[in-house]
């Protein structure tokens, strides 16, 4: 029997030495779910996924979450939110330069710059691989330009602040409608209801041309039981009371 190997590569003398054994069935890869088809993925252009990852940094000061649009392989919209690092924005300006173009392989292994963005990549990865994706079961995948809807009409990515300690209580100081203004407490000093202001409403609005007290004005909303026929009897600055 010849034991000369086909196998291009070098063997140990025991491989080499043994006979060979034939491969029975090989059904290759599980399918997996994208854009509504089931898919066996082979190479990286068999994948096609919108979808989102978290990730953070080595001391867990910052966070970011992101979201990537991948058609057959390659990444066609990115967006990069980031929280808790001031340095961590900078990064994520260039994660969103550098990243469409590439294929999901070269930014797994692409220095995104922050390490944050770094794990959010690799952990959106794996959901993409495995089909994991939030477009997994939606026919013909989300459209590109998904990230910009995601972040709704005033393109502000949807943030909440809240502060509180055990001898002063709680302090709201951003919500998804915007910046916290006033906190309403009840007769017990409990808090009923909030006035915002929304940033992204004011700037359109002053970019329009209005006056900015005007655009301040008309920006603020409130949530909860506010007025005082609703029972607040007490409205605080969170910021400064």
């Amino acid at each position: 029997m010849s034991k000369v190997s086909e196998c291009p590569y070098a063997m140990s003398a025991e491989v080499q030495n043994q006979c060979k054994v034939t491969k029975g069935c090989d059904h290759g890869p599980a399918p997996i779910p994208e854009e509504g088809k089931w898919i066996q993925a082979k190479e990286i252009s068999d994948i096609s996924a919108y979808t989102h990852g978290v990730g953070w940094c080595a001391p867990q000061q910052g966070a970011c979450k992101l979201s990537l649009n991948v058609k057959n392989g390659i990444i066609e919209e990115a967006l990069i939110e980031t929280i808790g690092c001031s340095g961590m924005t900078h990064s994520a300006a260039m994660a969103a330069e550098i990243l469409p173009g590439k294929t999901i392989l070269e930014a797994l292994n692409t220095d995104l710059v922050c390490d944050a963005i770094n794990t959010a990549m690799r952990e959106l990865f794996l959901q993409i691989v495995y089909g994991r994706s939030q477009s997994a079961f939606s026919e013909g995948g989300l459209v590109i330009g998904a990230g910009m809807e995601d972040l709704g009409k005033g393109e502000r990515s949807m943030v909440g602040t809240m502060y509180g300690t055990k001898d002063k209580g709680v302090r709201y100081l951003e919500m998804t409608e915007g910046y916290c203004t006033r906190m309403a407490l009840d007769e017990n000093n409990e808090v009923i209801g909030y006035e915002f202001v929304s940033l992204g409403k004011m700037t359109d609005f002053i970019k329009k041309g209005m006056e900015p007290n005007e655009a301040y004005k008309k920006a603020m909303g409130h949530y909860g039981r506010f007025a005082p026929e609703d029972g607040a009897v007490k409205y605080i600055d969170p910021r400064k009371e």
